[in-house]
């Protein structure tokens, strides 16, 4: 007798239930882009009051709010925000609105934009307040372009989305994630300002719009009283808008070095206020909690680094000068310490060709970076504070095993779950500070630029750290056109990274956020 044959049964492998609502996720991304597409009015009123085409600008807001609308239309109704979602929509939307914020440099056919890498390095750079730059001759620019460009600084400032959580009702619930992400730096304090997040954004952009009114009046009344002939009204607003933004984008070539001396006083005192923590300066002005300010460490840390790196530029700088030019060299120290510290970029002087001990300063302040809750880029100072307290909990630790010492700073005890957060951004930092740096050597061998590794190194910290100018070829006065396409994604890249911390998009990268 023969048997059947029998055929094995194949088992159909379970399908696994993705762990995030990417629907619920690209909803949001489109109700954001829409938003921003009313940003591209302004320049577009700007060209056609300056006889220029507002057509690159108008082309540009309607391919972001047909994005923005489709989107939206293909996810429909969709409950709100989770952590895992908020993840994805900040790295989407920080890649997707450069992209159309560089359209109208393309479309407008900028002689020095035409390439995309180039154009989308631009608007990256404007958007995360980095300010470096690939033009060789900003004052080529149309007045439409010029004005788009410096416009990017006062929406990235703060970020996109914290705009948007301000004037857009459907994501009042679920939206602290997107608040959490967007007020970088790890700072202890994050209690709420407001009832709703909704009232939390709405209380840090007025501060924030201001800090930039104020400022841009000041610079605008240097210009009327006579006293800066060259601040005229346009370059009170582009200056103004770098200085608060703490992203670096000048009018011209010269940054701030042709500006009066009262000027660049000015301009300093507008960077180290805009260096503080929103947060702090919001309970400072409307809500008079004077002793809160006496309490910060992370304030008085911040406020002492920018005086011990004045110190150290002056101690370079003014030997061997008179009276009158050590007044001069003590303006430039603290200017060139307050815009590195505070990741502006703006300069008065070339630092590229100052001496040893002020470049390696200048290069450790790029590492340090203004206070946490601010525009600011790099590692915020109140890391370096956690990291301190952190290394001397545990050195005492190893003397006295069994004491229980918590690590505190202003007066609160840092939980274990914060200092790991610290830790493993501090780690990534580095990693991707020495992968940038490759790249950029990498391409800097087959003859593209960055000539040597201090300029492949500068390049890569001042993009990472959203500083802009670094040293050599891409110092202050110079430019980023000379490097490849190669180094050009990569900082474009690190310019990213910098401006959301790097975990968002390490978290997207690991397995298990997309698992259920």
């Amino acid at each position: 007798m023969t048997l059947p044959r029998l055929t094995p049964v194949r088992r159909r492998r379970p399908y696994r239930r993705i762990g995030v609502d990417v629907r619920t996720a690209l909803g949001t991304v489109g109700a954001l882009l829409t938003w921003f597409a009313v940003a591209f009015a302004a320049p577009a009123a700007v060209a056609l009051a300056s006889g220029g085409p507002p057509w690159p600008f108008l082309a540009a807001g309607l391919g972001a709010a047909a994005a923005g609308l489709a989107l939206k239309r293909l996810t429909g109704r969709r409950p709100p925000l989770g952590v895992r979602e908020g993840f994805l929509v900040v790295v989407a939307v920080w890649l997707l609105v450069p992209a159309f914020g560089a359209l109208p440099f393309v479309l407008g056919r900028v002689p020095q934009l035409r390439h995309p890498v180039d154009a989308y390095f631009e608007a990256m750079s404007g958007f995360t307040a980095t300010g470096a730059t690939v033009l060789t001759d900003v004052s080529a620019l149309e007045p439409a372009m010029l004005f788009w460009r410096q416009s990017t600084q006062v929406l990235g400032g703060l970020g996109v989305i914290v705009l948007a959580l301000a004037v857009l009702p459907r994501l009042r619930i679920g939206g602290r994630e997107l608040l959490s992400y967007e007020l970088p730096g790890g700072s202890v304090e994050v209690e709420s300002l407001g009832t709703t997040i909704r009232d939390t954004a709405q209380r840090l952009w007025k501060v924030y719009v201001a800090v930039t009114v104020l400022g841009v009046l000041a610079l605008a009344s240097l210009g009327w009283s006579g006293l800066d002939r060259r601040m005229d009204l346009a370059g009170a607003f582009s200056y103004g808008t770098s200085a608060v933004a703490l992203g670096g984008f000048a009018p011209d070539a010269g940054s701030a070095r042709g500006l009066a001396p009262v000027t660049q006083w000015v301009l300093c005192g507008l960077m180290t206020v805009a260096g503080v923590n929103l947060l702090r300066l919001y309970r400072l002005a409307a809500l008079r909690q004077y002793r809160g300010v006496a309490r910060d460490e992370e304030l008085r840390l911040y406020l002492c680094l920018l005086v011990v790196g004045t110190a150290v530029l002056a101690a370079e700088l003014v030997p061997g000068g008179s009276a009158e030019d050590a007044l001069g060299d003590v303006r430039h120290a603290a200017f060139q310490a307050v815009s590195t510290m505070t990741t502006t970029g703006l300069a008065t002087l070339d630092w590229s060709a100052w001496g040893t001990l002020a470049t390696v300063t200048l290069l450790g302040l790029m590492f340090v970076g203004a206070c946490a809750g601010s525009a600011s880029g790099s590692i915020k100072v109140v890391r370096h504070l956690t990291l301190f307290r952190f290394a001397r909990r545990e050195l005492e630790q190893a003397v006295h095993p069994d004491a229980v010492i918590p690590v505190r700073v202003s007066g609160r005890v840092v939980a274990a779950p914060a200092l790991r957060s610290v830790l493993l951004f501090v780690v990534l930092y580095v990693v991707t500070l020495a992968l940038g740096t490759l790249c950029v050597a990498v391409d800097a061998a087959t003859g593209k630029g960055g000539t040597d590794a201090f300029t492949a190194l500068g390049a890569a910290a001042a993009c990472l750290g959203n500083v802009g100018p670094a040293f050599g070829e891409v110092g202050p006065f110079g430019s980023y056109a000379p490097l490849g396409p190669v180094s050009k994604t990569a900082l474009t890249a690190l310019m990213l990274l910098g401006r959301i911390e790097i975990v968002p998009l390490a978290v997207l990268l690991h397995r298990s956020y997309w698992r259920a």
